[in-house]
């Protein structure tokens, strides 16, 4: 059966079949999978009223509305999907250990710290690790994704465990959620004085929803007013019951500052793993896991931190890790060391990438650099057209005239640079849910890890764009070349900071709001006919004053007979004057408008900017 034609082109009709397509897809994407024409798939659009070119990638509302037209049920491949059917057509399987039982070895639990923001995350790890990471960040957040492994005896047996350091701040959520993704245990940090708060909550979810048993981490009981029964109490409502109330969630009351029973803490971990998890890998097969985090090195170049999940990490070995790959130049451990081989649940500092890959990002090791630069250029196609899809602005052909009209199209376009991917995607994150209303949209043009360039000032230049700089600066030329297109080039250290600025900014670009504000009333009292003029109405001022090209509207009897007049004539005698007040009286010319009487009222009034709140 054939659907109607189109151009005089006839074209096939799906009668209910599965058409699958990934992200972004284009309509000539669209039209290999049915045998079709692209530019036929384009005269469809056109007359479902969508302007859309054959290779655009478009969004899946609009592939969903062209399938419907022509009768083909539409299947939209999830990424995970996707990449799961790229590294089979490579015979590469992810996440899966390879061989039987016997090839499986005890491997060390990963742990991430989560809780409320100033409740001693950071000191916690600063005191499991011996070592001073908040003197070194700014505004005393943790700013990126670390990964630390750590020993602790345990019934006289030397256990390892791995600590993921995800950040504190509420911005960071999307990074903290991925951080409990990798997690086998998660230590919820509670303040015996401060008691549950919202944060506290939103990381249990996360928990919770990545499905990790969680062990709760009372800390400061050193402080005056410290409660941890109260604690203990308040996380019972949320399903957290202490092994002393008959639960099976293990409570440790602590102090950061003071190094109380941090021991206690780490054998409640593994305690915990040993009890509720089964931790086990095969380190003899090719590698995989998962990138905590990257960065650009100024003398290294691409780096990033990788946590081994299964299979064993060597010098020398070819990896890919998300769209970037390379050969394992050199791998330091969490000391800063060099190491030639890192096991599962082992992270390590890798070089030789060829760009900085995203927080998150699976690695997987292969046999040749030709199949990795496959696979990494093929799944970096694939982002680009799922952001092409993403950030393009459509307007169908009944309303693109309009909104060009009406200028409803208003964007804050922005160009993000960071220190590390993960900083760089959880402040576009933050950024993309300000809520400022309908009237602007914010819009992240490029984002990258690196330096402020001058292909980033290029953009900018042709986009009207404002470029951040989240711990770093413009380098080279860049800045002079900012200050010459005069590019707003806008340095932070702390992301609160550039949230708080931004959402200014936004809300500087929302249209003003205006009020009308009565400037007075005038009674008519006589009217003076001009031949060169029209009718001059004598009046005296009653309230406040008349003020000439001001707006105005008449009332007789208390209605209101005509609106938006203007006073273009004023006059005291024979003067000209650009004012009359209360208890006097003048002249008041309305222009061309000649309908009036004595006994009329003109009201005077004046449009001002509403601030914003």
């Amino acid at each position: 059966m054939q659907a109607p034609s189109v151009g005089g082109v006839m074209l096939p009709r799906g009668n209910g079949q599965a058409v699958r397509l990934s992200r972004g897809a284009s309509l000539t994407d669209f039209a290999e999978k049915i045998n079709a024409n692209p530019a036929s798939l384009v005269a469809v659009m056109m007359n479902l009223g969508e302007m859309v070119t054959a290779t655009q990638s478009v969004s899946d509302e609009t592939l969903k509305l062209l399938a419907e037209e022509m009768n083909y049920v539409l299947e939209i491949v999830s990424p995970e999907e996707e990449d799961r059917e790229l590294l089979e057509s490579f015979d590469i399987e992810f996440g899966e250990d390879e061989g039987g039982e016997e090839a499986l070895v005890s491997r060390p639990p990963v742990v991430t710290v989560m809780g409320h923001v100033d409740h001693g995350k950071t000191r916690l790890l600063d005191a499991i690790r011996k070592t001073n990471v908040v003197a070194g960040e700014a505004g005393g957040i943790t700013q990126h994704i670390g990964a630390y492994q750590v020993s602790s005896e345990v019934n006289g047996e030397d256990r390892r465990i791995t600590f993921i350091d995800t950040p504190g701040h509420e911005a960071f959520t999307a990074m903290r959620a991925r951080g409990a993704k990798s997690t086998d245990i998660a230590i919820l940090v509670v303040a015996a004085n401060d008691g549950v708060m919202p944060q506290t909550i939103e990381a249990l979810n996360h928990a919770k929803a990545a499905d990790v048993p969680i062990v709760v981490a009372v800390n400061k009981i050193d402080v005056e007013g410290a409660d941890p029964t109260k604690v203990r109490g308040q996380l019972t409502e949320f399903g957290l019951v202490a092994e002393e109330y008959g639960g099976d969630t293990m409570f440790v009351d602590i102090s950061a500052k003071q190094g109380l029973n941090i021991e206690a803490l780490l054998e409640a971990v593994v305690l915990t793993a040993d009890a509720s998890l089964d931790l086990r890998a095969n380190p003899e097969q090719d590698a995989q896991g998962i990138a905590i985090e990257s960065h650009l090195d100024r003398g290294r170049g691409a780096v990033a931190t990788v946590l081994v999940q299964r299979g064993t990490l060597r010098v020398g070995d070819t990896m890919v890790v998300g769209d970037a790959y390379g050969r394992v130049r050199a791998m330091l451990d969490d000391k800063g060391e060099n190491v030639e081989e890192a096991g599962p649940s082992t992270p390590v500092l890798v070089l030789g990438l060829t760009n900085v890959p995203g927080a998150g990002d699976n690695f997987l090791v292969v046999d040749e650099d030709r199949t990795a630069r496959q696979i990494a250029e093929k799944r970096a196609a694939r982002e680009r057209n799922a952001n092409f899809a993403r950030k393009g602005v459509r307007f169908s052909l009944e309303n693109l005239d309009e909104a060009l009209k009406a200028g409803l199209v208003q964007e804050l376009n922005l160009i993000i640079k960071g220190d590390a991917s993960g900083s760089v995607e959880a402040l576009e994150s933050s950024l993309l849910q300000l809520d400022v209303g309908d009237e602007v949209d914010i819009r992240v043009l490029h984002r990258g890890v690196g330096a402020v360039t001058e292909s980033d000032i290029d953009l900018a230049t042709g986009s009207d764009a404002i470029v951040i700089g989240f711990n770093v600066r413009a380098a080279g030329r860049a800045q002079q070349m900012a200050e010459r297109e005069g590019v707003d080039v806008r340095y932070y250290s702390v992301i609160y900071q550039a949230i708080e600025e931004i959402e200014a900014a936004l809300k500087g670009m929302l249209k003003p709001e205006y009020e009308e504000v009565e400037l007075g009333t005038a009674e008519i009292r006589e009217i003076f006919r001009s031949s060169k003029l029209g009718n001059i109405a004598g009046v005296l001022v009653r309230s406040g004053e008349v003020k000439r090209n001001t707006k105005a509207r008449l009332l007789r009897d208390g209605k209101v007979i005509a609106e938006n007049l203007n006073i273009s004539g004023l006059r005291r005698f024979k003067d000209d004057v650009t004012e009359i007040r209360e208890g006097f009286e003048g002249g008041i010319n309305l222009g061309n408008f000649n309908d009036i009487k004595i006994d009329d009222v003109i009201a005077t009034y004046e449009m001002r900017e509403k601030p914003r709140g």
